[in-house]
Order: structure tokens, then C-alpha cells, then sequence
């Protein structure tokens, strides 16, 4: 049995939200060095400033400036810093009270080692030289031992205030198809597709997934389907993909092989978009080097009979 596959990959997109008034007002006076943290009507200032008191429920929105100056509260050493974190160097992550603060802000501490940090210490903001409008204005906290630092004097009002932020969401994994997906990926480098049958239902489901969806068992007996199929259903795709070098329009469809009782997906060519149906017979396309087919066209056979893929739809 061949080594079951497995790759590094990464899911990746960028975030956008906009912004209410309170944060807002934080990230805009980041940028201008201001730290604001939200009063509550108990009293308490929270920072970061939330919209509703997270105890009552309360709309918050009596902003005030604290100092950016604090004591740590707790800390963890961070011995490998990944891709995007505040420093390219072993540092501390750290939860920070800000002077003026009841709650504590999480940030990172640029600090010499794990002996250098401890509960208690006195800390600073270190800011960024350029400031944008986002938590990274803020570049660390580094250890501080003078006196508690006074606010600037915040206005209560910024001009070009920043009302949207653009957060990159990225997760990075290993990926492993395992074992019958494997067999499915080597067999289409040969350009074979090969499904799995069920040893109870006797269905022959492509790509195999190891294990009948419909009874529950565990599937090995490999079988060989197509190369041809019949299209089941359809989109018609308007929007270019980034990624993806096809014009739009084009035909997206779920194909049955011939043999399989599972429809797959891929996309449809060499006939104008709106000739595609129901029931139209294609067969795949490869091209030089590729390890599955670039897409599927008319066999120019008669249409398939509703009744012989009305169960795939």
C-alpha cells in the first residue's frame, strides 16, 4: 500500500469590519499615541474599550485617556515566535493594567529572556514609527522604571477618524486525504479515476472516502470508473476568481461517471455556456503534466435519460 499523502496548507483571506464608535475612537487614538479605555456606570474603565458592559449589558460609550504606562499581571514566554506575532525575537506575551485601567490589555514585552520577566513589573508602550490606525500601532511593552506617565490631554475628538479595518485571517495546517484519497490522487497522476464500492449497498461512491456514507462501513475494493459521465446539474459562474486564470462565463457542474453513484465536481468546456444540460455526456480533458483534468467536454453522444441520473442530482 502506498505512503498516505499529506502537504503543508494554507487557508488565507482578508477580513474586512467596520467600526462602531468606540472602537473607532481606540484605534484612531492609537494612531495619534492616545490609549482610551470606556468607563462603565459602576466606574470601572475598561481597556480595551468595549460597546456594552461585558457584567450589565450596558451601552458604553464615556471615553477616557490612560496612561501608557502599566504593571503586568501575568505573563507567558513565547520561545518561538511564528509568522505575523508583534516580534521576530523570543518575547513575552503579556496581559498589561494600564495606569488609570481596572482590566488588562494583551500585548507582547521585548524583553532580554524568561528571568527578565515577572507579575508585577513595570511596563511601557513602545509605539510604532508608523501608525495606521490598528493594535499594531502599539509595537510592544518594554520593561519601564520611572514614574507612572500622565495622559496627554486626549481632546475627545480626532479628525479622519478610522472607521473600517482590513484583518488577514490565515490558517496554516497539514492536510492529509488519507488512505482511500490517496489511492484516488495516484490513480488520477495515471489519468485513472477510481472509486470505492461498498461492500453492503454495493455503491461505488467517487472520490472514496473510505467509508459508506450510507451504511456506515468501511470501504477497500477499488473500482475503476469512466472516464466518461453524464452532467447532473449545474451553475453558470459570473465572477472571475483571483486564482483561477478562466474567463467568465463559464459551466461549473456535478459529473456521474460511468460507474460511479456519486456525482463529482468539475468544469465544463468546448461548448458555449448556455448549451450546457442536464443530462449532456462529456468526457475529461487533460492536460500536459497536469494530475487531474483541466475540464470536461461533449462527447457528442445522445443525451443521457433523466431516469439514469435522476438519483445523483
Amino acid at each position: 500500500m502506498p505512503e498516505v499523502l499529506k502537504a503543508p496548507l494554507a487557508v488565507e483571506f482578508p477580513f474586512t469590519r467596520s467600526l462602531g464608535p468606540v472602537q473607532s475612537a481606540f484605534l484612531t487614538g492609537l494612531r495619534e499615541r492616545v490609549v482610551l479605555g470606556v468607563k462603565t456606570v459602576d466606574g470601572r474603565t475598561l481597556v480595551p474599550p468595549v460597546e456594552y458592559d461585558p457584567v450589565t449589558a450596558d451601552e458604553l460609550r464615556d471615553l477616557i485617556e490612560v496612561a501608557p504606562t502599566g504593571t503586568v499581571t501575568t505573563w507567558a514566554w513565547n520561545h518561538e515566535p511564528r509568522r505575523g506575532q508583534p516580534l521576530d525575537t523570543p518575547f513575552a506575551w503579556v496581559l498589561v493594567r494600564l495606569d488609570g485601567a481596572d482590566t488588562a490589555l494583551l500585548h507582547a514585552l521585548d524583553a532580554p529572556g524568561p528571568d527578565a520577566v515577572h507579575t508585577g513589573m513595570r511596563v511601557r508602550v513602545r509605539w510604532a514609527e508608523e501608525r495606521t490606525g490598528a493594535i499594531t500601532d502599539i509595537a510592544c511593552f518594554e520593561p519601564y522604571d520611572g514614574e507612572a506617565a500622565q495622559p496627554t490631554g486626549y481632546s475627545g475628538e480626532f479628525e479622519d477618524a478610522i472607521t473600517g479595518i482590513v484583518a488577514a485571517a490565515r490558517l496554516d495546517y497539514t492536510y492529509s486525504p488519507g488512505r482511500a484519497q490517496t489511492a484516488y490522487i495516484h490513480a488520477l497522476s495515471g489519468r485513472r479515476t477510481v472509486g470505492e464500492r461498498c461492500p453492503s449497498c454495493r455503491k461505488v461512491y467517487v472520490p472514496p472516502r473510505g467509508a459508506c456514507p450510507t451504511c456506515g462501513v468501511a470501504t477497500s475494493q477499488q473500482v475503476e470508473v469512466g472516464p466518461r459521465g453524464t452532467v447532473t446539474t449545474y451553475c453558470i459562474v459570473n465572477i472571475k476568481a483571483k486564482n483561477l486564470d478562466i474567463e467568465v462565463p463559464y459551466v461549473y457542474a456535478h459529473i456521474a461517471l460511468d460507474g460511479a453513484d456519486l456525482a463529482l465536481h468539475g468544469r465544463i468546456g468546448g461548448i458555449p455556456y448556455d448549451q450546457v444540460r442536464m443530462g449532456l455526456r462529456v468526457e475529461p480533458v487533460w492536460t500536459k503534466g497536469a494530475r487531474y483534468p483541466d475540464h470536461y467536454r461533449p462527447t457528442g453522444e445522445p443525451d443521457a435519460e433523466y431516469d439514469t441520473y435522476k438519483e445523483l442530482l
